[in-house]
């Protein structure tokens, strides 16, 4: 699997953006995909995670009710809504693939290229 994230870019403090994350391959439905994320000087974080099926989306508490995970199995693609953004969002976004049920980065199988998102304040 090929992942390839969109959709970054410079936005003020409330802002918001929409990330993207297009998958090569015939077996993308089956994979649990995640969204994280690293930030200048920190470790990656993880930020949201989403079943093969779109249910029971998971996230970490430092987006809760602000940030909403999604997929689309046919058009192959995981998608980060991103609303009320804060200027401590600032990162790297990775999107990532894992054949099991993980919110533990460290478990998934394949990963973006990362997609740079700034909230200025």
């Amino acid at each position: 699997v090929q992942l390839q994230a969109s959709g970054g870019g410079l936005v003020q403090a409330g802002g918001s953006l929409r990330l993207s994350c297009v998958a090569s391959g015939r077996t993308f439905s089956s994979y649990t995909m995640g969204w994280f994320r690293q930030a200048p000087g920190k470790e990656r974080e993880f930020v949201a995670a989403v079943r093969w099926s779109g249910s029971s989306p998971a996230y970490a508490d430092s987006v809760k009710g602000r940030f909403t995970i999604s997929r689309d199995n046919a058009k192959n693609t995981v998608y980060l809504q991103m609303n009320s953004l804060k200027p401590e969002d600032t990162a790297v976004y990775y999107c990532a693939a894992n054949n099991k049920y993980s919110l533990v980065g460290g478990t998934y199988d394949y990963w973006g290229q990362g997609t740079l998102v700034t909230v200025s304040s």
